[in-house]
């Protein structure tokens, strides 16, 4: 149907074929399939287990595995090889069983419990190029595993392959290094730099097992949830289903599945009632980062599932984002890379200064030079472009405002699938270039790749109460509270709902929220002109003139005549930005 929507997700896919099936089965059936019947009990699906992974597609010759970790894919591969090789010593060679193996990582498209798409069909092309017995690759498997395990890999140069569009560099896996080195989980689940976590199935404390599916149900609607988050690495659903029923050390499992937070959970239903905790931990340390519970009835079970879903995923996302800005802060600046330089730079943009904004630009311009495609940096450059307009920072030059809405199309083409990207690009093509379709068309794809990301809801309702649309704003801007009641820039959703209310003329709503905007963020220079413009309109002269005193003692260039200019690129209601001028000036702002 036209509103379905395709899931994808990134996956490390291994392709495995059996070298010569048809001659195998031709010589001896019965025997072959003994052979290769005994090879997936005992060798390649135990193998893809302790890895991690899971078979999603088995033919009498070969199977097609999915892995969290790219690292864990070619371990396992490498395993399999190794054991093969043993069990083919003592057989004639004319009966040997040789498998070809490609590994590949790439967007796969989620039907059920099968994948489809690009990354699976590349793995499948790389197995038949692979040698008898070895393993094939593409380039950029080579580049994720690195010096992580104690391969040697050799250029096999640009392949053209059936049925794929461009030629592939691909590499094949030597079997060589140290051939006593085991790859264990131990020793093959390096951390990710980036932000990984794994969430464990919630516990069914009911003591009624048909409340089993709906706990089993929470856990994995979680887990889709996070996966759209796209700067966190998230363990698929058969790994830490893994887990079920057992008792776990929260740290053995962070070693075990690579990975640096874990999400567990509890249903507890008593009579009508169901109550619902979860709790995030540090895998590292064991320390809790945050925990909630939520409370409900049976006769609404699937929305409160829906409901605890989303509180649990924009929670999560809004504090894992926190911690990893700390985590960032502590490393030394000589061994950061593009998405520490990004953590940094969003830590700086938060502090919501002229000098915080100027350094998060440079961090961007960084990380943007060592990896030119990062949307997330082009995304948050754009925002900050807009942030420095928007509040008066310096000018509101051509240069400055051509160099935001470049980085917004850049954020635009390259984040396609990255909805943080999305949101910030679409809002500032919306507010600087004039662009409002097609911003909102860019904030409208965000939410629907993250449905939970409170950003892109605070972004779609604030674009659309700049330009007059104050009825859908406000539910919006109310559905990112929601989403994330304790997010620190909730500031930001509470401002966006006052300048709704005061589009539409409704100046006495609009004070009482933007006093709420005001209070937690007493230096967000918006927030504050809208304060005093309101105290303005409303007659509150005195109260006006202390607001206006505080803006230009932040910026004393504010007059009414930069503010002309500095709104016009984003406030599109002509009646609006004329009452917020007058607010002003009667505020006591100099012309």
């Amino acid at each position: 149907m036209a509103d379905e929507r395709v899931e994808r997700r990134l996956a490390a896919i291994l392709a495995a074929d059996v070298v010569g099936y048809s001659r195998l089965m031709g010589e001896d059936e019965a025997g072959t399939l003994h052979i290769l019947k005994a090879i997936r009990n005992e060798a390649i699906d135990p193998k893809i287990a302790e890895h991690g992974g899971r078979v999603f597609k088995a033919t009498g010759d070969g199977v097609l595995a999915e892995f969290p970790s790219v690292v864990n894919a070619v371990a396992c591969a490498v395993e399999i090889q190794r054991d093969m090789a043993n069990r083919n010593t003592d057989l004639p060679q004319d009966r040997a069983i040789r498998l070809r193996i490609g590994v590949n990582v790439g967007d796969v498209i989620i039907e059920g419990e099968d994948l489809f798409g690009d990354g699976v069909n590349l793995a499948a092309r790389l197995e038949g190029i692979a040698p008898p017995g070895g393993i094939a690759v593409s380039a950029v498997v080579r580049d994720q595993i690195g010096s992580r395990l104690d391969l040697k890999f050799e250029d096999m140069g640009e392949q053209a392959l059936k049925n794929i569009e461009q030629p592939v560099r691909a590499f094949c896996l030597r079997l060589g290094g140290s051939t006593e080195a085991s790859l264990t989980a131990r020793s093959i689940l390096t951390m990710s730099d980036k932000p990984s976590i794994a969430v464990l199935p919630f516990t069914n404390m009911s003591g009624d097992p048909e409340q089993e599916y709906f706990s089993d149900g929470m856990t994995e609607d979680i887990i889709s949830g996070l996966a759209r988050i796209h700067w966190l690495f998230v363990i698929a659903r058969n790994s830490t289903f893994t887990f079920k029923g057992k008792a776990v050390d929260v740290k053995q499992v962070g070693r075990q599945l690579g990975v640096r937070y874990v999400l567990e959970g509890s249903v507890r239903k008593a009579g009508e009632r169901v109550r619902i905790t979860s709790q995030l931990i540090d895998a590292a340390t064991g320390a809790h980062i945050w925990t909630d519970r939520f409370d409900g009835t049976l006769s609404d079970i699937f929305d409160l599932q829906d409901r605890v879903t989303a509180s649990v995923v924009g929670a999560i996302g809004s504090k894992l984002r926190k911690v990893e800005i700390e985590r960032a802060r502590a490393k030394p600046t000589e061994s950061i890379g593009a998405y520490d330089l990004f953590l940094r730079a969003l830590a700086l943009h938060n502090f919501l200064t002229a000098e915080g904004n100027k350094e998060a630009l440079r961090l961007l311009d960084r990380a943007i030079a060592i990896d030119p495609e990062y949307a997330s940096a082009h995304g948050l450059a754009a925002y900050c472009h807009l942030r420095q307009l928007q509040r008066g920072w310096g000018t509101s030059s051509e240069p400055d405002i051509e160099r935001g809405v470049r980085s917004a199309r850049l954020a635009a083409e390259m984040g396609q699938d990255d909805p943080e990207a999305l949101w910030m690009a679409g809002l500032v093509l919306a507010m600087l270039a004039g662009e409002s379709e097609g911003g909102l068309g860019l904030i409208e794809r965000s939410t629907i790749l993250n449905p939970n990301s409170a950003g892109a809801w605070m972004a779609k309702g604030m674009a659309r109460a700049y330009r007059g649309d104050s009825t859908v704003a406000i539910e919006h801007l109310e559905h990112a509270v929601r989403l994330s009641p304790l997010d620190p820039l909730a500031y930001l959703f509470w401002y966006g709902i006052s300048f709704a209310h005061f589009a539409d003329t409704r100046y006495t709503e609009a004070s009482g929220w933007i006093d709420r905007a005001v209070g937690a963020a007493p230096n967000y220079m918006p927030g504050m002109r809208l304060k005093a413009a309101l105290c303005g309109l409303l007659g509150q002269a005195e109260d006006g003139r202390k607001w206006v005193s505080r803006l230009v003692e932040i910026n004393p260039d504010t007059t009414l005549k930069t503010l002309r200019t500095h709104l016009s690129h984003s406030i599109q209601k002509a009646k609006c930005l004329d009452a917020m001028i007058e607010g002003l000036s009667k505020a006591g702002l100099p012309e």
